[in-house]
């Protein structure tokens, strides 16, 4: 009987609609006549689900006992008693119920997969037990249920004949859970800010799309060893791809991308070698297009300068640690490639020589003579030089042999000639000394062959003498003149590589691209040096003290391998790492034109940002003078109403008039305290006057003060037990939960309000690279539009501007100036079916000791800071050691209240 085959619907978390999926395609398969039966399968309590599973036959569970508790598990007998041809089975994963005939329910598959059945099955990404590390690092959940490795990692799941990835975007997910269709009412608003989690969500689809990448790869492994095709699949890969600013260029850096692709992660690198002699046939158009082809790509681009473009090249391929290298070669031949071939290899072969343990990659094109993926090399170099004493040693020889038919004679004047023609060549190909070598050795070949008497180097006539020694002069002359003339085109060439450097740095600061931190990097590539470094004179008056301002690379003084280049009388740039020839010193020069313009550029922006500050301040006076003037009226109207009231003459009023006068008085002053108290807040926040107390502190220990006075059952707390410690000052932390739930309260005034703590794990929060805690206060009102998410931070902004009794809208304000105070972050997400969730992120405690007793003790209430009640007398607010407070009649007034629901 032959094995039935396995399909495996693959989920990166629950409610992806994997069951969904599978109930689909066993509806596709009952409509092709394939009898098909749902051996186990649970809708999860999702309506949909349900529907599916209808008009489909469904054999009954087997119920156990276990515990005193019943339990439905898939009747495995039942099932190969039936036979169909195809079975649904759900929960791939699942533990059976101790009683079963299998612990899990991957071996009852396999029972049905071996009786010939095939199977339908499901499964999410967490219970792979290769990943089960990985995932509760991410989620801070631990999984119980896996499926286990077998022979290769995940086998068990690996051999499934055929697996889908059921895939939805993370954001859809979590509206799907916000909706309600995965999970009850009363579990979401924990299962969102816990597993569901944008961040989590977004992890374990990444897993599972490069763990179903993987067995794509096995399965093309399989395939190429099955037809004997050798492979090698490479690991994390940093590529180096050389341009040469032709048109081949394009087609190299998607070369080095599709090797990058290959892999899960790694570095693409374009680097533009500029030799001296290197730029007559590059184009410019062609190197930014290539520039924004690698940007697009997701790579960088670099520019460098060298004499030899391999060893260049090779160098700078070396300084990233880099493990691939592509260069370009042309499919056709020319002579100097010929010539090159003989005499040690073209650029992309010396590429190769000395490439080491660097793989190279030489990619041909059929653009000849258009570059070969770096620049060509065409100086009077060692190339040229051989080939040029190779042609010195043959030539002359060839010549003589020729003249043997040509000249039976031996016309002294006609070899002459021939080989001095042959002299010139060797001039033009390999420069001075080959082409005096070539004289010489011509010069004999005429003495004793040409000149009589012949057979030996006698020489009877002066005249032959003279002329042999003019022949040998020419041939000296026309070497210096070709060598001369070679030296002022490197000269030109460099030149030209010079000014397309400027041009490539005037580009970048027209754009404002260039920082100077890229300019020192840049500075670094173009010299080939192992760092580059900016200095700045201190203002001390002491002279002789520098500062280092930015650096690049390896900047260890004090090796005499220091080039300094003066951009003004207190600035300095410094390239170390070797002596730089007189003729790049103008282009140092040039460098440090463009640093100065920066840093120019720098004050400028830093006086902007200071305008900007102070026009903030002036904005800020002028809120408070508003605020003073309107909103601070209204309470004051009413105690003096009351007030007034009361002490008004033959007026009598019973006792309960008499409360409600009083109570309004009391009202008042406190909604009076409260906006003086924020105002003051505000401006010490604007000001940099908070310093925080931190200490280490648990969320529940900050809870119930801050909901004092929030009506009963407005507010549901769910904190799991096992929330680390945070560094917070507990009474700004009680201010910040206490202004953004009353702010929930007020403008949510129909929902339900939530306070969920993150618990701590293997993957907490990360702030400024620290890990950090999290508390998340949901509603369910009507939400902050996303265009204002931003505005509702900002002082003095109510929602939908809310009339004057709603405050002057400061509450968020200073509770995101408190949290960042506490070195924390205060940001507000859109609640999945509607709302508005605020996210307190606080770095978790390092347990460390403070440097006084006063910040180890707890905080208690100071002479200055009387406990007051914040809403109608109904909660003490806590005192803020870490503000500095104001005296006379600020006192008792200071920053100890607890800021009301005006936020907005």
């Amino acid at each position: 009987m032959a094995r039935g085959t396995l399909r495996i619907f693959l989920g990166a978390a629950p409610g992806v609609g994997k069951t969904y999926e599978m109930l689909e395609e066993a509806h596709r398969l009952r409509e092709r006549g394939q009898d098909i039966t749902v051996a186990f399968a649970l809708d999860h309590g999702r309506a949909d689900t349900r529907a599916l599973m209808a008009g489909l036959e469904i054999i009954p569970p087997r119920r156990l006992s276990y515990r005193g508790a019943e339990f439905e598990e898939m009747d495995l007998d039942a099932v190969l008693a039936r036979s169909p041809e195809t079975a649904v089975v759900d929960e791939y994963a699942h533990t059976n119920v101790p009683g079963s005939r299998n612990q899990k329910r991957w071996q009852d598959v396999d029972e049905l997969l071996n009786a010939g059945i095939n199977v339908l099955s499901t499964v999410n990404i967490q219970h792979l037990a290769s990943l089960g590390d990985v995932v509760s690092a991410i989620t801070d959940v631990r999984q119980t249920e896996t499926v286990p490795a077998d022979v290769v990692p995940d086998g068990v799941v690996r051999r499934a004949d055929q697996i889908d990835l059921v895939d939805i975007p993370p954001e859809l997910l979590r509206q799907r859970l916000g909706d309600g269709k995965i999970y009850a009412a009363d579990k979401i608003d924990a299962a969102l800010s816990n597993y569901f989690r944008l961040g989590n969500l977004s992890a374990l689809r990444e897993l599972a799309l490069l763990w179903l990448a993987d067995r794509v790869d096995e399965g093309l492994a399989k395939y190429r060893a099955e037809q004997g095709i050798e492979a090698s699949w490479p690991a994390r890969e940093r590529i180096v791809v050389g341009l040469t600013g032709s048109p081949e260029g394009e087609a190299l850096i998607r070369r080095g991308a599709r090797i990058l692709t290959r892999v899960s992660g790694g570095d693409l690198l374009a680097v533009h070698v500029r030799a001296a002699d290197g730029v007559a046939s590059e184009s410019p158009q062609a190197l930014e297009r290539q520039r924004r082809l690698v940007q697009d790509l997701g790579g960088s681009y670099h520019i460098v300068a060298g004499e030899d473009p391999a060893a260049a090249l090779l160098d700078f391929a070396r300084s990233v640690n880099a493990t691939q290298i592509v260069v370009g070669i042309s499919r056709r031949k020319t002579l100097a490639g010929m010539l090159g071939g003989l005499l040690g290899g073209g650029v992309g072969t010396r590429v190769v020589r000395g490439s080491g343990d660097i793989d190279v990659h030489m990619v041909s094109h059929p653009l000849g003579g258009q570059g070969t993926g770096v620049p060509r090399h065409r100086d009077l170099g060692r190339v040229r030089v051989a080939g040029g004493l190779l042609l010195a040693v043959l030539l002359p020889a060839l010549l003589q042999l020729l003249l043997v038919f040509l000249n039976p004679q031996q016309n002294v004047a006609t070899a002459m000639l021939v080989q001095l023609s042959g002299s010139v060549a060797v001039a033009l190909v390999g420069g001075l000394w080959p082409a005096v070598l070539a004289a010489l050795w011509s010069s004999l070949l005429v003495n004793y062959f040409s000149t009589p008497p012949t057979g030996n180097l006698t020489i009877r006539d002066p005249e032959n003498l003279l002329a042999l020694f003019v022949f040998l002069g020419v041939s000296a002359a026309v070497a210096v003149a070709v060598d001369l003339s070679a030296r002022r085109s490197k000269e030109a060439a460099r030149a030209r590589a010079e000014a397309t450097t400027l041009s490539d740095l005037s580009r970048g600061a027209a754009g404002s691209e260039d920082t100077v931190q890229s300019l020192l990097e840049q500075a670094r590539t173009v010299f080939q040096v192992r760092g580059a470094a900016l200095l700045s004179e201190s203002n001390d008056g002491g002279g002789g003290a520098w500062r280092l301002l930015a650096s690049a690379g390896d900047v260890t003084a004090g090796t005499g391998d220091e080039n300094v280049e003066e951009i003004d009388a207190t600035t300095r740039l410094v390239l170390y790492g070797r002596i730089l020839p007189a003729s790049d010193r103008r282009l140092l020069a040039a460098f440090g034109v463009h640093l100065a313009a920066q840093l120019e550029r720098q004050q400028l922006v830093a006086s902007r940002g200071e305008m900007m500050r102070l026009a903030e301040s002036n904005t800020m006076r002028t809120s408070i003078l508003r605020a003073v003037s309107h909103d601070l009226r209204t309470p004051l109207a009413g105690i003096k109403l009351a007030v007034g009231g009361l002490r008004r003459d033959g007026v009598r009023y019973t006792p309960q008039e008499e409360q409600e006068l009083l109570a309004t008085i009391e009202e008042c002053s406190d909604r009076l305290d409260l906006l003086v108290g924020n105002l003051l807040d505000m401006s010490r926040i604007t000001s940099d006057s908070v310093s925080p107390q931190l200490r280490p502190l648990r969320w529940y220990e900050v809870i119930p003060g801050a909901l004092q006075g929030v009506p009963p059952g407005r507010v549901r707390v769910e904190l799991p037990a096992n929330m680390p410690e945070i560094d917070a000052d507990q009474g700004m932390l009680e201010r910040v939960v206490a202004n953004i739930v009353e702010n929930a309260v007020k403008y949510a005034p129909d929902s339900d309000i939530v306070v969920v703590g993150a618990a701590g794990g293997l993957s907490p929060a990360i702030l400024r690279g620290r890990p950090a805690g999290e508390l998340r206060i949901i509603d369910h009102g009507r939400g902050v539009p996303a265009e204002r998410v931003l505005d509702m931070f900002r002082p003095f902004q109510r929602l939908n501007d809310a009339a004057q009794g709603a405050g002057v809208g400061l509450g968020l304000a200073v509770a995101k100036g408190f949290t960042e105070a506490m070195g924390g972050r205060l940001t507000a997400e859109a609640t999945p079916g509607g709302g508005l969730t605020m996210v307190i992120t606080l770095p978790l405690s390092t347990g460390a000791s403070f440097d006084s007793p006063a910040d180890r003790a707890p905080l208690e209430p100071q002479s200055a800071l009387e406990p007051q009640s914040a809403l109608a007398g109904s909660r003490p607010r806590p005192p803020l050691a870490g503000i500095e407070q104001d005296t006379g009649q600020d006192t008792g007034h200071g920053t100890g209240h607890a800021s009301g629901p005006e936020a907005l």
